[in-house]
């Protein structure tokens, strides 16, 4: 088994405060509003309390979880992040708490896009990939956590492998229709560049292994429950938009 040098730890001590802008996904423009408390420890912009208690609902565990959503500025080429708390991250698990950031705009590559601009299942997908991250975050230890941000900064193997986690752990918990909504908004986005379409492919999955995954899942349901599994993904999405 591999042991953790103590040098190491104070390394990784010293660079977390600059990892704060590389977890995950990103934002770029300050927005102040007013916020509510949701489930008692959930701290929610008053935008989004329906995207956000929709794709809370997919997540049970994270009932107990502290989880604040908050408009962060200056974080580049995405619209959300995910991260834990650094003032509480070398607690017990079950006392840590985590940010999710985003941005009423963002910036990608010079164009700037709102909040406004998207559709309320696609925040809801991205809020379900954020929370997605989180699942992964909590059963780590801070060593465990720190490791983490620095490989998302040096490796994009990791990158890939961290967001396509997210991704399957959303799915995972009954949000195919949204984070399908969410990847297909980004990559037929005629705003978005083809290098930032490109990169999203590359990292995340596609809106093909994800009507793959949901059709899986389906149908182990289906066999489970002995019934005939019935899955159009895409019709589906067409109900909750109406």
């Amino acid at each position: 088994m591999k042991t953790f040098k103590k040098s190491d730890f104070f390394i990784y001590l010293l660079i977390l405060p600059f990892l704060a802008g590389n977890w995950s996904c990103a934002a770029k423009k300050n927005f102040r509003e007013d916020k509510i408390v949701h489930q008692e420890n959930k701290i929610i912009p008053k935008t989004i309390l329906e995207e956000a208690t929709i794709a809370l609902s997919h997540y049970p565990e994270l009932k107990d979880v502290k989880i604040e959503f908050r408009y962060k500025s200056n974080i580049k080429n995405a619209f959300m992040q995910a991260q834990p708390k650094f003032s509480n991250l070398f607690k017990r698990k079950k006392d840590r708490g985590y940010n999710v950031f985003m941005s009423s705009k963002f910036l990608i590559e010079d164009e700037e896009f709102s909040m406004a601009d998207v559709p309320s299942e696609v925040l809801v997908g991205w809020l379900g990939h954020e929370l997605g991250h989180i699942v992964d975050y909590i059963d780590k230890s801070a060593i465990e956590l720190v490791q983490f941000g620095t490989k998302y900064i040096v490796s994009e193997r990791f990158i890939k492998k961290a967001e396509r986690t997210a991704d399957t752990n959303a799915i995972n918990h009954g949000m195919g229709i949204y984070i399908f909504a969410t990847k297909d908004f980004i990559l037929n986005h005629s705003g978005l560049s083809d290098s930032y379409k490109k990169r999203k492919a590359r990292l995340y999955l596609s809106p093909q292994e994800i009507l793959v995954m949901v059709n899986g899942l389906d149908e182990e349901l289906a066999v489970e429950y002995d019934e005939e599994p019935e899955v159009q993904l895409e019709e589906e999405l067409e109900e909750e938009k109406s």
